[in-house]
Order: structure tokens, then C-alpha cells, then sequence
């Protein structure tokens, strides 16, 4: 089967029951990481969680892969591909933790999820999947409901605030553009293991350099909250979800997944409020209503035909 087709077979492919519940279950888990995250940083600097985490899960991986006979080391033409996703993957994070030292945790999970919008130009620049008006109309309602579980706008913005959102949209561009690769080049045929072993090995010089650089280091010994959740996100959140991810990213349509992603920031809400206490705005239960109304637009089978490869289609690397 052609490169070509089989991109077109999952830009085409609609997302059945069992994938969307699996998704969800995902946005679950990704929505309770950011409360993980908050609580470890008393004990753990956030660069350095995210290096630990990488660290933890590559074991992770190599025993998934062991146990499904997945060879992560042969050959198979993807090592460049590999290469510049465990690049984007480590820069990534390392945008986004820095911009959280500058903007509010509100507006950095607002921002961050912009990087649907760039999977959707991504995918119809590159992947032949063409957007119907009322899908980016459902993109826009779904990211108006995230905009307003957090509360945001804000009137406390300054320069230094605008460079922290700056950071964060970056950190959203590399996650797309993590997305997008692995469905444009030969990344979609290795298995999802060796996909993300690529992200999560290359990743961890990157954020440990980083973490030292910025001078991240630990002032006592975490305590066991601290290691338990440390090890939530390395075994579950990274050497888990983010495997299943990869799967359905290999087998589904690129924009249309990631538009389920606007869920996780409703549920970290909801995590914060039974976890950390924070306070629940009446204007979450709208909120929860516009992030579905647009899910159901982007999801919305067409009854029209689709044009289903564009003239530019990105060539494997």
C-alpha cells in the first residue's frame, strides 16, 4: 500500500465508539497530570519532572516493545524522522515550563491549546485532509469553551505575561508539529513504540540540559507524594497514553483527534476542584457544552464526498 493511500485511509477514517471512549480516557489522564505536576513542584522543579519522566518511561517502553516483539533497534528507515520528533518532543516541554514561570497556569492551558487549530492547517497543508466550515467552526467553539472553563481573558497582563502566552503557543506549535510528522512520514508505519521511544529518548538530554541550565536543582529528598505522582507520569501519563496516542494518531484522522484534546483542560479543572480545592465558575457547565457542540461539528460525518489528497503532500523523510 502506497504512503499516499494510507494517509488518505485514516484522514478518511471515522472515529468509532471505542476510540472516541479511549480518547476520553486520555483527556482523563493528561487533565489529572496537570494537578500531578502542581503537587510535585514543591519537591521536584518542573524541568527537572519532565526529565525525570522521560527517564522513567523509556524502561517502560522497552519492555512493552519486548513483551510485543517490537524490534526497536532494526532498521527500518525511520531514524531521521525519529530523530527531529524526540527533537520537537524535548523543545516542546522545555517551552512550555518556561512559560509558565512567566504566565498564569489559566492562560498557559488556553494557549497551549491552540495546537489543534495547528494540526488542522497542518493536515490540510500537508496531509490532504480538508476541513468543512462547520468543523472549524466546531474547532472555534471548542477552543471558546476552554477559554472560558479557565476564565480567561485576564486584566493582569504585562509584557512579561505576553512573552510567557508566546512560549506556551510555541510549545503548542511543536506538539502539532509532532503530530503532523508522525503522520507525514515514515514514522506512520513503525510501530507506535518505536515512535515515541525516538520522542522520549531524545528528549531526556534535552530537558536535563535545560533543567541545569536554568538551575533546577533539588533542595531535599521528595517524599513519597512526590515519587508516587513522579511515577504516575512516567509509567502511566508518558509510557502509557502517550503510546495509546501515537496508535490512534497512526490510524485516525490527525485534526479530528486532536480536537478531543480541548477536553483534558475541562477535566484538570474538575481535578483541581476535588484535589486541590479550587473553585468551580458557573460558567463551566457552558463551557462543557460548547468544547461538545464543537466536537460533534468536527466529528459530524459529511454526507458530501471528500477530496481526500490535495496537491502537496509532504514526502517521506
Amino acid at each position: 500500500m502506497s504512503s499516499n493511500r494510507l494517509r488518505v485511509q485514516s484522514a478518511e477514517r471515522p472515529l468509532t465508539a471505542g476510540a472516541i471512549a479511549l480518547v476520553l480516557m486520555l483527556c482523563v489522564s493528561w487533565g489529572f497530570n496537570q494537578v500531578a505536576v502542581k503537587l510535585a513542584l514543591p519537591d521536584i522543579p518542573p524541568l527537572l519532572q519532565a526529565t525525570i519522566r522521560s527517564a522513567g518511561a523509556l524502561p517502560v517502553l522497552f519492555l512493552i516493545a519486548r513483551l510485543r516483539g517490537v524490534k526497536l533497534f532494526a532498521s527500518d528507515g525511520t531514524l531521521a524522522a525519529g530523530l527531529v520528533a524526540g527533537l520537537l518532543f524535548g523543545l516542546e516541554f522545555v517551552l512550555i515550563y518556561r512559560g509558565l514561570l512567566k504566565t498564569s497556569a489559566s492562560r498557559a492551558v488556553v494557549f497551549l491549546y491552540i495546537a489543534p487549530f495547528f494540526v488542522a492547517l497542518g493536515s490540510y497543508q500537508f496531509l490532504g485532509e480538508r476541513l468543512r466550515a462547520s468543523q472549524w467552526l466546531g474547532l472555534a467553539l471548542s477552543f471558546a469553551g476552554v477559554a472560558l472553563a479557565i476564565g480567561v481573558p485576564q486584566s493582569d497582563v504585562d509584557a512579561n505575561v505576553l512573552v510567557g502566552d508566546l512560549l506556551i503557543v510555541g510549545g503548542g506549535a511543536l506538539w502539532a508539529a509532532t503530530t503532523l510528522l508522525v503522520k507525514a512520514t515514515r514514522l506512520l508505519y513503525a510501530p507506535p513504540e518505536k515512535a515515541l521511544a525516538y520522542q522520549v529518548a531524545i528528549s531526556i538530554p534535552i530537558l536535563g540540559s535545560a533543567a541545569a541550565i536554568f538551575g533546577e536543582t533539588l533542595s531535599r529528598v521528595p517524599g513519597p507524594l512526590a515519587l508516587s505522582l513522579m511515577a504516575y507520569q512516567a509509567i502511566w501519563v508518558v509510557g502509557l497514553t502517550f503510546l495509546l496516542w501515537f496508535g490512534l494518531v497512526k490510524t485516525y484522522s490527525a485534526s479530528k483527534l486532536s480536537a478531543f484534546t480541548f477536553i483534558t483542560p475541562l477535566f484538570g479543572v474538575v481535578a483541581s476542584y476535588f484535589i486541590l480545592h479550587d473553585a468551580l465558575t458557573p460558567a463551566f457547565g457552558a463551557a462543557a457544552l460548547l468544547v461538545i457542540a464543537g466536537l460533534y461539528l468536527v466529528n459530524r460525518p459529511n454526507s458530501g464526498s471528500i477530496d481526500p489528497l490535495l496537491s502537496v503532500t509532504k514526502t517521506d523523510i
